[in-house]
This record gives structure tokens, sequence and C-alpha cells, in this order.
């Protein structure tokens, strides 16, 4: 089974890579979008059960794929 880990910014933290994405498709005459967020998706295999692939893999994006601080993660089962 295929796990999938998003991690993005917390809201209300300050994303300078979301800016630099948001002026330069300005810039490039992509109007009409703002606010853009950059995150990261995470994909990995795992042979355990369902319920017990997605408890671990929350302490897994919790521990090591995420800084808990300033990111928030969501974990699913992947397509």
């Amino acid at each position: 089974m295929k796990i999938q880990v998003m991690v993005r910014l917390k809201n209300g933290v300050l994303d300078p890579q979301g800016k630099a994405v948001e002026k330069s498709a300005d810039k490039m005459g992509f109007k009409g979008f703002s606010n853009f967020r950059i995150g990261k998706l995470i994909e990995f295999e795992t042979d355990l059960p369902k319920e017990e692939a997605l408890e671990k893999a929350k302490q897994l994006a919790d521990k090591i794929l995420s800084n808990p601080v300033i990111e928030s993660y969501e974990v699913k089962v992947g397509e």
C-alpha cells in the first residue's frame, strides 16, 4: 500500500517560496492568482495493515518528515 504525507507551513507562517512564485506568476502574465503556499508531498510503501500503517506514518511525519512548530501534515492512503 502507498502512503502519502502532505507537509505544509501552518497558517500565519511566512512562506517566502510561495511569495516568490506569486510574484513570478504575476510578472509572467498569470493574473488572478494569489496566496501561493508551497508544500511537499512524500510518498512511501508499506506492507503493514492499513490502520497500523496510518498510525505509524503519523508518528513518522511528526518526528521526521515535518517540523511541528511551523508545519502541519496530512497522512492518507495513496492512489
